[in-house]
């Protein structure tokens, strides 16, 4: 039976949004009386929620993404897991021991070289001396500090305070892990080593909680992802489902424009088809992908021009074709599509087919729903490296003679 690491319930945390312009008794006093209940309602307006009911259950071992806006409570939320503040509302329980990579240095005291930073995390996370010494060199050797582990880490660049940070709160074997956006700092080669640390740690089957803006990510180290907006969970579920509907969302922006219902001819829907899917329009991954778009025709078309064209969510023409001569007679026609492959990285693309009479448009339609790609990434771990295709690839290095 597994074993439960974190469970909330409800958890709610209140702030105050700016400051008073003086602290002074005088002054409050004074501002109370001349309009208290001006007072009382700005005091109420400065009041907002960071986080609002939120309740959750992680269980041991479990590789928990974290998806959100900036600002949706996301950062809020580890900091109450990891007991830094405390919930207005609700509570947590917290099973282990916890480390936690929440800002650059979050934890380190500027004064003290990185010898005694590590020391001093292993100590509060509950290791003895002996605990932290064994693994001391290799938190050294996966940092690259072994000139500057004596030098305080007030004179660390934030490249090589995220490098020291992460690998102590990886290599001190807390029970639950919970980082925070910090692969975003540091070199990409830095980035890719934590990535692949970050794999071993949830594979000896500890508990990490991860939040990244780079969805490949998210994709690549979660089993599951909870959704925030605007400090509530929007949604919570597998990561590929959960993820894409995310990026659907953020991709939603431009609109569906209004078709026309009359004329001669119409779009009506469109599918996956074939082996090669989860659900009519879901794409678990490379292979033979073919798709359908159903036409209805009101009055005969003669000599008609067909286009296709497949675009990502950044509205990136990735494929398109077309077709001439087309002659159609009133009734319902399918338009079927075979492709030996689409791989392409996961994600939320769209279709747009089209018909035309020469310079007249039929019908053009950006269709509805938008197509899931879930397949596992296999190209560069970092999102806006990747390019648009999703094909795996293998190095050789062979020495030749000069």
């Amino acid at each position: 039976m597994t074993t439960t690491a974190i469970a909330g319930e409800g958890l709610s945390k209140r702030y105050q949004r700016g400051l008073a312009q003086s602290g002074l008794l005088r002054d409050k006093l004074a501002a109370a009386f001349r309009s208290p209940t001006k007072l009382f309602q700005r005091n109420r307006q400065e009041m907002f929620w960071a986080l609002k009911g939120v309740s959750l259950e992680i269980k041991e071992g479990e590789v928990l993404g974290l998806i959100g806006r900036n600002g949706s409570g996301k950062t809020t939320l580890l900091k109450i897991l990891s007991r830094i503040t405390r919930p207005t509302e609700g509570w947590a329980e917290i099973h282990g021991r916890v480390g936690s990579l929440l800002e650059v240095g979050t934890g380190f005291h500027p004064e003290l070289t990185g010898r005694e930073n590590a020391f001093l995390s292993g100590a509060i996370l509950g290791m003895t001396r002996q605990e932290i010494s064994r693994k001391f060199d290799q938190i050294v050797a996966f940092a690259e500090l072994e000139q500057f582990i004596d030098t305080p880490v007030k004179h660390y660049s934030s490249g090589m305070y995220v490098r020291l940070a992460f690998a102590v709160a990886a290599h001190l074997e807390p029970e639950i892990l919970l980082v925070d956006e910090v692969l975003a700092v540091g070199d990409i080669r830095f980035q890719k080593k934590c990535l692949g640390k970050m794999g071993d740690v949830a594979r000896a089957g500890r508990t990490v909680i991860l939040v990244s803006h780079q969805l490949n990510q998210i994709r690549r180290l979660c089993n599951r992802v909870l959704w925030l907006d605007a400090g509530a969970l929007r949604r919570e579920g597998p990561t590929a489902v959960t993820v894409s509907a995310y990026e659907e969302e953020m991709g939603a922006s431009r609109g569906d424009d209004e078709r026309e219902v009359a004329g001669a001819a119409q779009f009506l829907r469109w599918q996956l088809t074939g082996k090669n899917r989860l659900e009519d329009h879901v794409l678990p991954g490379e292979g033979e992908t073919s798709f359908s778009f159903v036409l209805r025709v009101n009055h005969p078309l003669f000599n008609v021009h067909h286009g296709i064209a497949l675009y990502d969510q950044d509205r990136h023409l990735l494929w398109g074709n077309a077709a001439d001569g087309l002659t159609l007679k009133p009734g319902l026609h399918e338009l079927r599509y075979m492709l030996p492959a689409l791989p392409l990285r996961p994600g939320v693309y769209s279709w747009r087919v089209s018909l035309f009479d020469g310079a007249t448009r039929i019908d053009d339609w950006e269709c509805t729903p938008p197509m899931h790609v879930v397949t596992v990434p296999v190209t560069h771990y970092r999102d806006e490296f990747a390019g648009f295709l999703n094909i795996p690839s293998r190095l050789e290095v062979v020495s030749i003679d000069s």
